[in-house]
Order: C-alpha cells, then sequence, then structure tokens
C-alpha cells in the first residue's frame, strides 16, 4: 500500500491552531492548549513558533495568499450580477475559513502591527475591487449611480462583508457559521448594490435573492 507522507509539524500546529482559533475565539486559546490539543510538548511547538502571534502571522500570510488569489481573478469581460454573486460567496466562503481574524480583528489589531498594517492595505484593495466592479456594471449599462454613489456602495460593501461574521454571531453565538450564514450575507452585500441596478440585471438579481428573501 502507498503510504502518504506525513504533516511536518510546522504544517500541523497552523491546521490546529486555526481550527481552534475559529471554534473557541483567538484570545481564549494558549499555545500550551494547542501542544495539548496536538499531543505534543510546548518545547516542540516552540521549536517552531516562539509565541502566539508568531502563529498567527503565519496564519495571516496563507490567509493574505489565498485572498489575493480571490481578489486578483482576471476577467476578460466585464462582470455581470450573476458574476459578482459567484465572486462573493468565494469571498465569504475564504472570510469563514479564517473566520478567527474577522470575529476577533479588533482585539487582534490593537496588539498585533503586522496585522494592524496589513489588514488596512486589504481593506482598501478590497474598496478598489468594489469599486471596479460597480464602474463595470455603470459601463455595460445594468447599473445607475454616480461616481459618489458608486464609492459609497464600494466603501459599505466592504464594512458589511468585514463585519458580517461577528454580526451573525451577535446574534446567535451558539450557532455554528454554516452554508446559511454566508449565503445571507453575500445576499446583504448584494442588495447594497440592488437599488441601482436597471433593466435584465435588475430581474437578475430578485431571481437570484428570492431563495434567500423567502428564507426571511
Amino acid at each position: 500500500m502507498e503510504h502518504k507522507p506525513k504533516r511536518r509539524t510546522r504544517e500541523r500546529i497552523l491546521e490546529t491552531s486555526l481550527r481552534l482559533f475559529n471554534e473557541f475565539g483567538e484570545p481564549n486559546v494558549t499555545t500550551g492548549l494547542i501542544a495539548d490539543d496536538m499531543n505534543i510538548s510546548p518545547g516542540n511547538l516552540y521549536y517552531h513558533f516562539r509565541n502566539k502571534d508568531e502563529i498567527i502571522n503565519a496564519i495571516f500570510t496563507e490567509f493574505e495568499k489565498e485572498l489575493g488569489g480571490t481578489l486578483g481573478v482576471p476577467a476578460r469581460r466585464a462582470p455581470n450580477v450573476e458574476d459578482i454573486w459567484l465572486f462573493l460567496h468565494l469571498c465569504f466562503e475564504l472570510i469563514s475559513k479564517y473566520r478567527f481574524l474577522y470575529r476577533d480583528l479588533n482585539d487582534l489589531l490593537s496588539r498585533n502591527r503586522l496585522l494592524e498594517v496589513h489588514f488596512k492595505r486589504i481593506l482598501e484593495y478590497s474598496r478598489k475591487v468594489a469599486l471596479q466592479m460597480c464602474d463595470g456594471l455603470v459601463a455595460a449599462g445594468d447599473m445607475r449611480a454616480s461616481v459618489a454613489e458608486r464609492q459609497a456602495i464600494a466603501t459599505n460593501i466592504v464594512v458589511v462583508a468585514t463585519y458580517w461574521l461577528s454580526y451573525e454571531y451577535v446574534c446567535n453565538p451558539r450557532k455554528p457559521v454554516g452554508d446559511e450564514s454566508l449565503a445571507r450575507g453575500v445576499y446583504q452585500v448584494m442588495a447594497l448594490a440592488a437599488p441601482y441596478l436597471v433593466g435584465d440585471a435588475r430581474s437578475l438579481f430578485e431571481m437570484l435573492a428570492q431563495k434567500y428573501v423567502a428564507a426571511d
């Protein structure tokens, strides 16, 4: 039989830490808990990471890479409403995968300089991408919105996407984040642009939104 190569301890530490951070919240997880969950000694963990911040920074680096791949997908044509809907689903799935970063965001930024600087860049770039999408819809005749309105929509999209999981958590702290939570987030983001959509784009939005409206 073919044996799969064992994952390196460093990779296992990152995977375990991400799972525990997501499940219990980063402030409630210690390096001792991570080592205990992995059934390794604290010394073994400290051989790879000197402290918890180093673990967080390594996870954040992976998050940045994946987010860059999602936001940086080149388009051969201007996106339509359905393209944007699918794009938002990909973004929310990534946010869910690294949800501790968003749920514990303010606390993390207050004590981690690397995250403070890099997350600000992420928000700025995300807003730029959102604005480009709005501009594309206007150019295609699918949206009627002034430059100022598009800028406001782009900012609001980033705000809602960034804090959606925190809102969901406050509404029901004991309920795990599921596909329905992500779908509601996508709908709420799309709803920001909906009043400005026209013609077939507006009809397509209403068709895609039906199941979410019905669920509410």
